[in-house]
This record gives C-alpha cells, structure tokens and sequence, in this order.
C-alpha cells in the first residue's frame, strides 16, 4: 500500500514512499494476494481462502487428546493412561516397554539392548519400593488372573482392588495369605455389583481351598464393615443359562419360577445357586429342552441331590402361583 505525501509552499517536494504493515495486518493477510488467513485445525495449517497459498503446515496441537461429548468435563486435560485403581501405584509410574525397537521399528543392537535390559530391571525396582506396594503388586495380579476366569466385568475388578487397598491400609493381612484376602475381595465385589459367583468357582481359580476364602471373607466383611445384602438367585440366572446354553423361553420361565418362590420365602436360609439352578431345570422340563440333572450339576457346581430336591417345591409354588 502507498502513501502520497504533498510538502506545502514553503518549498517541499511531493513524493510516494510505501508504508509497512502492521505485524497484526501480517498475519492476517496473504502476503501474495492480500486475501484473509484461514486456520485449519484438523490439518495444523494455515492457508490463504482466496488464493490456497500455505502459509503454515504441521502446527503442533496444544489442546488435549482425549475427545469428550460432556460439557461439564472441560477440566480433564491429562496426558497418558487414566488413573487405575488395579495398579499399585495407580497408574503413574514409568512404564518401559518390552519391544527391543526404536521409535521407527527398527531392532537395536546390542548394547542398547542391554542397556534396555537394566532401564526395565531397576524400573521395575523403583516402582515397588518396600513391602505393601509389592503386596499390593502381587495382590492385583491375582485379581486380574481370577477375574479373567470368571468373565466378571471392569468395575468389579476396580472395587475388589478397592477393597484389598483398604484392607492393607488397615493392616488386617498380617497372619492371612494374600490369595485368600484377594479372592474374598473379589467375592465380595462380586457380590456387591450383582454378578455374583458361587464359592466353588472362586476356589476353582484361586490358589487356595475354598476354607480359607470363607475365612478371609468373613473377617474382611467384619472388619471393613462390607453392608452385603444376601444374593439373589435371579442374579446367576444368566451365567448358568449361557453355560448350559437353554433356549431363551427356558431362561424366562426359569426367571418367572424364582420369583413365585421368592413371593412365598421359598428362598429364605436356602443357597441361591442351588434355587437358581433347580429353576433352570425344572424350566427345561416344562420347555422340553432335555436337560438332565447331571449336567445342570456339572455345569453349575450344584449336587444333582440339590437341583432333585428343590427344583419340585419350586414347580409347586409356580403352579400354585399360576393357579392363584
């Protein structure tokens, strides 16, 4: 852009000199055609709208990796893996991995992998500094392992490693193995988020006898003061009818037995694995699905004598439920 400057009569010149823009003016414009700057985000570049000259490319984002769709989270810019409370340090330490590859996937030598070799072995050191953090590491391996098994979900895993935390900062392991304190805490996590398991279950993935998970359940219950409402039987309905694999009319009409029982306390002082069990056999006898009661038992942990007991008093409370 040019300027025109005229000297008045006391004897000047006239003369043209051009102005500089304004470092603002700069960066808002084309320097090619003087058309307006557009920045694209998605692609880290800055263009010109009128004329597509590139300005800029491969802009580093500053902005927060994760993508949330709730207003209320804007707070949560981090880096790195969450929080978890399934690792013993939660989740904030180093972790080195166990590729012996450079960023560019390339195999190191010798040396560096050595080198490699002991960054890993004092990491690992460092990270679980004394006695409870190695408790604690042992202690969440198990639950991992035993929670694998048994198909149990997420959010059980982490209230289980709740759990074992709280009772290691309470010093109530001292005397006990940590097997046993592990598994009754996923028992009991079990318990508490309705996807509950029979103690056989537990003692068939776990490295003790299913005593002393008993034992240990009681005391952790005792002492942490667990408020843990009786199972329901509705609640293993679904576990034993995918391993039993019954047609969905024999899951619902199992489902609608159980609860004509419990309308009549059947279920009172009685093991909900049991009447579950019962009900689905006693369902596939109404549905003709041919089950008998040794596979009912093989496949549930329940004796064949449970599922002949309870499965007629179960079908007579259902009749007279039907009949009523």
């Amino acid at each position: 852009m040019t300027q025109t400057i005229v000297d008045t009569a006391d004897g000047g010149s006239t003369r043209n000199r051009e102005r500089e823009p304004t470092p603002e003016r700069r960066e808002s414009e084309c320097p090619e055609c003087a058309g307006s700057i557009r920045h694209d985000e998605e692609h880290g570049e800055r263009t010109c709208s009128d004329c597509g000259l590139v300005l800029d490319s491969d802009a580093i984002d500053y902005g927060p990796e994760w993508r949330s769709f709730d207003h209320d989270a804007d707070d949560r810019t981090r880096v790195g893996a969450p929080v978890s409370p399934l690792r013993h340090d939660k989740g904030l330490s180093t972790t080195i991995g166990w590729q012996d590859e450079d960023a560019y996937g390339n195999r190191l030598s010798g040396r560096k992998r050595e080198q490699l070799k002991r960054l890993r072995t004092w990491n690992e050191r460092f990270t679980s500094k004394n006695a409870a953090e190695r408790n604690l590491k042992q202690a969440f391996g198990e639950i991992e392992r035993m929670a694998s098994a048994l198909g149990l979900p997420d959010p059980c895993r982490e209230t289980a490693g709740v759990l074992y935390r709280r009772a290691v900062e309470e010093s109530l392991l001292p005397g006990r193995s940590i097997e046993a304190m592990a598994t009754a805490c996923l028992y009991a996590a079990a318990r508490q988020h309705g996807t509950p398991r029979t103690l056989v279950a537990f003692a068939s993935v776990s490295r003790v006898d299913k005593l002393p998970i008993q034992r240990a359940y009681r005391y952790l219950a005792s002492e942490l003061g667990l408020q843990i409402e009786p199972a329901d039987p509705i609640h293993y309905l679904p576990q034993y009818a995918s391993a039993l694999e019954v047609s969905d009319d024999t899951e619902h009409l199992a489902r609608e037995i159980l609860e004509a029982a419990k309308a009549r306390d059947l279920h009172s002082g009685r093991s909900p694995a049991g009447l579950a069990a019962s009900a689905i056999y006693g369902a596939a006898r109404l549905t003709n699905d041919g089950l008998t009661q040794e596979t009912v038992g093989e496949e549930t942990g329940v004796s064949s004598v449970t599922v002949r007991n309870r499965y007629r008093e179960l079908l007579d409370a259902y009749g007279e439920a039907r009949d009523g």
